[in-house]
């Protein structure tokens, strides 16, 4: 007995055990990071910040754009593709 393999389930064996997410499920992930994740991230951000004496300007400067690009790389994989049509959708 053969199976059929549909590219979604073909795409999620070729990755292994890493398991791909549904355009779905990934614009529900990205609006759960921004709304939730984003606020917390800023706040326990800024409580570590006030805990040292303020650095320089240019310093404090180059801290903060540090800090508001390394809170995307871990969700990069979410958030591509969310602003597009969901491939799988019929017209």
């Amino acid at each position: 007995m053969t199976r059929s393999l549909s590219p979604t389930r073909l795409q999620t064996e070729e990755k292994g055990a890493q398991m791909a997410l549904s355009h779905k499920a990934k614009k529900r992930w990205s609006l759960v990071i921004l709304l939730v994740g984003l606020p917390v991230y800023i706040v326990v951000c800024l409580n570590v910040i006030s805990l040292f004496d303020r650095p320089p300007f240019l310093v404090e400067l180059l801290v903060f754009l540090v800090l508001g690009i390394l809170w995307a790389l871990p969700f990069k994989f979410v958030f591509q593709g969310v602003g597009q049509m969901d491939p799988e959708a019929e017209d």
